[in-house]
């Protein structure tokens, strides 16, 4: 018998040994290693499902604080322009009450100097006729305030100055 002819009886003793592990593989085994992977598969597909729905819930998150900061940054400038703008009213408004004051100021510094300036013309006028009348009081050799005429005469300067003034 060579290897192209086996022997009948060893070849049904293996075949009826083949088919017999066959069943008891079939029966016991594989279903056991089917069930092993298909609990390994439910595990595996059942995290990768649940990685899934953290990741979308992740990229949800992130929009909406996206959302919200855009927002607050919008936010953020519309007040940083509103208070500019407030600012700059105010320092228009503080202008402009400036120059009312000092233009009051200058008007009554006006007022207020004319007014002095009146004042020291009359006292000027009058130290001016008292030291004419002293000193032709000298030149004369007697004191010529108090006379009629003198009055007359300082009583016409009064009224030439006067109309010169006015």
């Amino acid at each position: 018998m060579g290897p192209l002819e086996p022997n009948p009886v060893e070849f049904v003793i293996g075949l009826i040994c083949f088919f017999f592990l066959f069943r008891i593989l079939g029966k016991r085994v594989l279903p056991r290693i089917e069930r092993t992977l298909a609990e390994r598969e439910e595990a595996t597909g059942g995290r990768l499902a649940q990685a899934e729905r953290v990741r979308e819930e992740a990229v949800r998150l992130h929009e909406e604080r996206r959302t919200q900061l855009d927002a607050a940054r919008h936010e953020a400038a519309r007040i940083r322009q509103e208070a500019a703008e407030e600012g700059a009213a105010l320092v228009a408004a503080a202008r402009a009450e400036a120059l009312r004051e000092r233009e009051e100021t200058v008007l009554a510094a006006q007022v207020q100097l004319a007014a002095s300036r009146v004042v020291a013309e009359a006292e000027l006028r009058e130290d001016v006729v008292a030291s004419a009348l002293e000193l032709a009081g000298r030149v004369v050799g007697e004191p010529l305030a108090g006379l009629p005429r003198t009055e007359a005469v300082v009583a016409r300067f009064r009224a030439e100055q006067e109309a010169a003034a006015g």
